[in-house]
C-alpha cells in the first residue's frame, strides 16, 4: 500500500491560495485532484463538498447561506463542471469579499472547455492543471518502465501487479465513453468515440492527416475537429502544434496527435505487459509521446511545438 505521492504542483497551489480569491485545479478524471486538494487542506481549516453527490449538492440551494456559514474556511467544490451556472453566484460572493484562498475548485475539464463558465470569474480566479503522475513524481516508489508500461493514472500507476493496472485502464476508458463525456454535456455516441480513440491509438505520434483519419472513422472533417477538441479539452489527448519559424525551408504545418497517458494508449492497443511493449511496432512513438508529455508536464509555462521538413528532418520538441 502506498501513501500519499507529493505532486509537483503543491508549492504552485499553495502560492496560489495565497494570492487569489479562487483557485481551480483541473485535470483528468482520476488524476488526483480530490486527494491533492484535500493533502494541502489539511492543515487549514475547510469543507468539502462533491458534487456528484446529491447532498453536498444539496448544501448549496442556499448559497449566500452556506458561503456566510463558512466565510472563514477554505470552500473545496469537487466536480464543478456538473454545476456551471454556478461561477456566476461565486463571482458575486468573491466581489463582496476578496480574501486570497476563499475557494478552491475541482474540474474534470480543461479552462478551455469551462471557459464560457469562469469568464466572469476573470481576474478572480488562477487555474493550475493537474495531470496524471510524471516519473519525477513517483521516483522513489516506482520504475520508470512501470510509468510508462501503465501510465500515470494514480490507480494504474500503483496498481499491485500489471494485471490489475490493464483491468484499472479498461474500466477509466469504458467509463469516459459512456458517462464522463455526457455529464460534460456532449451527445456523442459511444460506437463512434470508441472507433476514434482506437484510431487515434494507432495514429499516435503521426502528423495529423484530417481527410484519411474523418475517411477511416467514418464521419465528416468537420465533425472529426469537434471531437478531436472535445478529446483534447478532456485531457485525453495533445495535438502537438507545429514551431512558427521564419525558416525557408518547406514545412509541415499539421500538428502531431499524441495520447497523453501511455497507459490508455496501450489499453487501447491491448498491450498488457512490458515485454509485450517492447516487441510492439508502437514502442517508438510510444516512448516519444511518454517523454514529451512528462517534459511538457514539468515545464507547463513553455509553449510546446515541434518541427519537421517535407524531407523527414525533425526536432520532436521545442519549448519557448
Amino acid at each position: 500500500m502506498h501513501g500519499y505521492v507529493q505532486r509537483i504542483k503543491e508549492k504552485e497551489l499553495h502560492n496560489a491560495l495565497s494570492r487569489s480569491p479562487a483557485v481551480a485545479i483541473l485535470g483528468p478524471r482520476q488524476s488526483g485532484k480530490s486527494t491533492t486538494a484535500k493533502m494541502l487542506l489539511k492543515d487549514i481549516p475547510s469543507v468539502y463538498l462533491d458534487l456528484q453527490d446529491r447532498v453536498d449538492r444539496n448544501k448549496l440551494s442556499e448559497p449566500e447561506l452556506f458561503f456566510d456559514r463558512y466565510r472563514d474556511k477554505v470552500i473545496c467544490l469537487d466536480e464543478i463542471q456538473l454545476l456551471p451556472e454556478f461561477f456566476s453566484i461565486l463571482r458575486s460572493e468573491i466581489d463582496k469579499d476578496r480574501k486570497p484562498g476563499r475557494f478552491l475548485i475541482l474540474g474534470s475539464a480543461s479552462r478551455d472547455l469551462i471557459k464560457q463558465s469562469t469568464e466572469s470569474l476573470a481576474g478572480r480566479i488562477a487555474y493550475i492543471d493537474l495531470t496524471p503522475f510524471i516519473v519525477n513524481e513517483v521516483a522513489n516508489i516506482s520504475i520508470w518502465s512501470d510509468i510508462w508500461l501503465r501510465g500515470g493514472f494514480p490507480e494504474s500507476a500503483l496498481a499491485e501487479n500489471d494485471m490489475d493496472s490493464f483491468d484499472w485502464r479498461l474500466d477509466f476508458i469504458r467509463t469516459f465513453m459512456e458517462r464522463d463525456i455526457p455529464n460534460l454535456g456532449f451527445n456523442i455516441p459511444v460506437q463512434i468515440i470508441e472507433r476514434l480513440w482506437l484510431l487515434l491509438a494507432h495514429y499516435h505520434g503521426q502528423t495529423v492527416n484530417y481527410h484519411k483519419l474523418a475517411a477511416a472513422a467514418d464521419i465528416s472533417i468537420p465533425t472529426l475537429k469537434k471531437y478531436l477538441g472535445i478529446l483534447e479539452q478532456t485531457y485525453m489527448v495533445r495535438l502537438l502544434p507545429p514551431a512558427e519559424t521564419n525558416l525557408k525551408k518547406r514545412l509541415i504545418k499539421s500538428p502531431k496527435i499524441y495520447l497523453r497517458d501511455s497507459g490508455i494508449l496501450h489499453a487501447l492497443l491491448d498491450i498488457e505487459a512490458y515485454d509485450s511493449l517492447l516487441a510492439n511496432p508502437v514502442a517508438g512513438a510510444s516512448w516519444e509521446g511518454f517523454v514529451i508529455e512528462n517534459i511538457i508536464t514539468e515545464y507547463d509555462r513553455w509553449k510546446p511545438s515541434f518541427v519537421r521538413t517535407s524531407n523527414g528532418a525533425e526536432i520532436d520538441l521545442i519549448l519557448e
